[in-house]
């Protein structure tokens, strides 16, 4: 699109099905490089990336042509059937459905890298139930609980 300027970034979110802890760390390097490749493919830009055995945050900057649930589709689509091709792990490995999704505005950029590099210190005081609903609340999005997990406690 030529003289099209623009400058989106979004803070993505996904977890693994069920919440199972399934992301092992022998494997995980590899998986964030391929999901990577996910997203240059799709002529889009990964700023950070990181999670913990059962989720993954991203952010991405992103074209306007892009729409965000096709490379959000892409990324877990692509990634699934790479680690289950792979043999990562015991039984099929699945995404759980939906995702989050967070503007970020350019002055925030380097706060969330900073988050997202900092998962593993981070989740050692905060659930990522806690996290999340912490996230949807922060950016004031409206939410049904029962909703936004697909598992029972």
């Amino acid at each position: 699109m030529a003289n099209t300027f623009s400058q989106l970034y979004v803070h993505a979110v996904f977890a693994v099905k069920g919440r199972e802890n399934r992301i092992n760390t022998k494997f995980k390097d590899e998986l964030y490089k391929y999901i990577c490749g996910i997203v240059n493919h799709n002529h889009q830009k990964v700023y950070a990336i990181n999670g913990m055995p059962d989720h993954i945050h991203i952010l991405i900057s992103m074209k306007p042509n892009c729409m965000l649930s096709d490379l959000m589709r892409d990324i877990k689509a692509g990634s699934s059937k790479w680690i289950n091709e792979k043999k990562y792990i015991m039984g099929k490995f699945q995404w759980q459905e939906g995702f989050g999704a967070f503007s970020v505005s350019q002055s925030q950029v380097d706060k969330v890298i900073a988050y997202i590099d900092n998962q593993e210190k981070h989740h050692q005081k905060l659930s990522f139930k806690d996290e999340y609903k912490g996230l949807l609340q922060s950016y004031k999005i409206e939410f049904d609980e029962k909703y936004v997990f697909d598992y029972d406690e």
